[in-house]
């Protein structure tokens, strides 16, 4: 009878710890984030302005991505942090060794000397009708930050991220205010829009 009643005992004991164990031992699924190094040497942030009243009196130019990296989810971007060397700025035509670039390195534009570098941190991706994604970020320009929304096609294959994307920012909300008209009166044909139009490629390469 003894021998009976312990194993009753020990099974009863089974019964009761059985539920708890099975509940520990449930399958966890880890969802594992990539980095991907920006390429400096691939990457480049295409700029292009004109004046107000004469849109074709435009200038083109190119700036610099000197680090940055992305983060990579599933094949999907997740997040991520670029930065732009602001002394990097040239035009298309002529360089960047001119009185126009100089003039754009100024105070009175983006005052390069003070503010070496701007930063765009991505904070939020989704997607868009068009197949792209829709990529929020706050983008940083001589210390000012503010939100952007810029739509971006990516694509990421054998270990290298291919994205490029374009985004109209007014540059005044970031004190770029030269020749603006919503500053300066009587500037006429000299009135400078506020647009800048950006054209961003970035190539990223899997750490």
């Amino acid at each position: 009878m003894k021998l009976i009643s312990t194993r009753i005992s020990f099974l009863y004991a089974i019964l009761i710890i059985a539920p708890s164990l099975s509940a520990s031992f449930v399958p966890v699924t880890y969802v594992t984030t990539e980095e991907y190094v920006v390429d400096p040497k691939e990457s480049v942030i295409t700029w292009k302005c004109s004046m107000q009243f004469v849109p074709q009196n435009r200038h083109v130019g190119h700036v610099y991505i000197s680090k940055g990296e992305l983060m990579i989810e599933k094949g999907v971007l997740v997040g991520g942090t670029v930065d732009v060397d602001m002394n990097t700025i040239e035009d298309e035509v002529h360089g960047s060794d001119n009185n126009l670039i100089d003039h754009i390195k100024s105070p009175d534009f983006f005052d390069v000397k003070k503010f070496p570098t701007s930063t765009l941190t991505i904070t939020k991706v989704g997607s868009a009708n068009d197949g792209n994604i829709n990529v929020t970020g706050n983008l940083t320009i001589k210390g000012i930050t503010h939100e952007i929304n810029l739509p971006v096609k990516l694509e990421v294959n054998a270990g290298v991220v291919n994205a490029s994307g374009e985004v109209i920012i007014d540059r005044t909300k970031w004190d770029v205010r030269y020749n603006s008209g919503k500053f300066f009166d009587n500037l006429a044909d000299e009135t400078i829009s506020d647009d800048i139009e950006l054209d961003v490629k970035i190539v990223a390469r899997k750490k």
